[in-house]
């Protein structure tokens, strides 16, 4: 079966490699505009762009050729700027990228998204139990009347400690600045991110273990959820990120690493980009909502609730672009745009 697949494949690539070859041609010489380009020349480079998206499509599907996808994905995109650069940017481009691109990125990245939640909630939870029955090792690391100063009064004071807008905007960018260093420490085969999502899970369990010690766990959590399950589950797929990216380099298959870091680094950029309203949501709800005096019940029902939508759309959202091919690259999807509505739906 292995061999008969090489065979079609070979007979594949001798096919339709001359088109391929004639879009790079039209692609470079379009330009970002495709000025030069006559309008012959266009409705060919529009007619090759849709067939090589339907090449890739069926790679993607039946052979699964890293290599090769990465190559026509490159080759797709670039054309797809030069023709989507003939018409004026809408919002359609950022619907699409929350609607398909995004959500395509985080499913592909799931398992180490699992990984990275690992990596954090171990720590925590075994640190958490630890510090809330183990006196000892409270008194060695903080002495009693700085506990007692930090749960009674500091932690909750914290979150007015600034004006809403203020302290919001504080933890958003504090928050954007851990995702970046999370993702682009993937670059050292992960193990930078590893340890700040151990570290992190570990700073949480010291404090919920501290709070526990002294019977004011519901104290806690009552200040800690409302924003901190949309921040700390943020927190945890940017380290997805950058361990998806460190494995490239581990394991990059038939792939160079060079090769095999700079395809996922693409799709993965995706997902950093696509965490960042998160992060506001989040720092809106810790400035706006966690320091009020409202019941715990609220406070938290509004975290709740802000976590679960954004679970669901994900869950949603991800597995619908999945099972249509996309895995997350910026333009693999523009199919469905401007150069579909010329010409119709690609040829198979």
């Amino acid at each position: 079966m292995t061999l008969r697949l090489s065979v079609d494949l070979d007979r594949y690539l001798a096919t339709h490699r001359p088109d391929w070859e004639r879009l790079d041609h039209l692609t470079t010489r379009g330009g970002r505009r495709a000025k030069k380009l006559s309008a012959v020349e266009v409705d060919e480079l529009v007619g090759l762009y849709q067939q090589t998206s339907a090449n890739l499509s069926l790679i993607r599907t039946y052979y699964r050729d890293p290599a090769l996808i990465a190559q026509l994905t490159r080759r797709v995109s670039a054309a797809g700027s030069v023709i989507y650069g003939t018409r004026p940017r809408t919002l359609r481009a950022l619907g699409s990228f929350f609607s398909d691109t995004f959500p395509a990125a985080t499913w592909r990245c799931r398992r180490f998204v699992a990984a990275a939640a690992a990596f954090l909630l171990l720590p925590a939870i075994v640190v958490g139990i630890w510090m809330a029955n183990a006196p000892d090792a409270l008194d060695a690391d903080l002495p009693p009347e700085i506990r007692e100063a930090y749960v009674n009064e500091e932690f909750e004071s914290y979150y007015e400690s600034e004006r809403a807008a203020q302290f919001g905007s504080d933890v958003f960018i504090n928050n954007v600045q851990v995702a970046i260093t999370a993702f682009a420490s993937g670059i050292a085969f992960g193990i930078p991110t590893v340890l700040i999502l151990v570290f992190n899970g570990a700073q949480i369990g010291f404090i919920a273990g501290m709070f526990a010690a002294v019977g004011q766990a519901p104290k806690f959590w009552g200040l800690i959820t409302p924003h901190g399950l949309l921040e700390i589950t943020a927190v945890i797929f940017a380290g997805g990120t950058g361990l998806q990216l460190g494995w490239s380099l581990v394991a990059p298959g038939d792939r160079s690493r060079r090769q095999a870091l700079g395809d996922e680094g693409q799709r993965l950029i995706v997902i950093v980009l696509g965490l960042v309203p998160v992060f506001l949501v989040a720092g809106i709800i810790e400035g706006f909502v966690t320091g009020q005096p409202w019941p715990t019940s609220i406070r938290v029902g509004i975290g709740v609730i802000a976590w679960a939508a954004f679970l669901a759309y994900l869950y949603v959202q991800g597995r619908t672009a999945a099972a249509r091919g996309l895995t997350g690259a910026f333009g693999e999807n523009d199919e469905r745009g401007w150069a579909i509505s010329r010409r119709g739906v690609p040829a198979q």
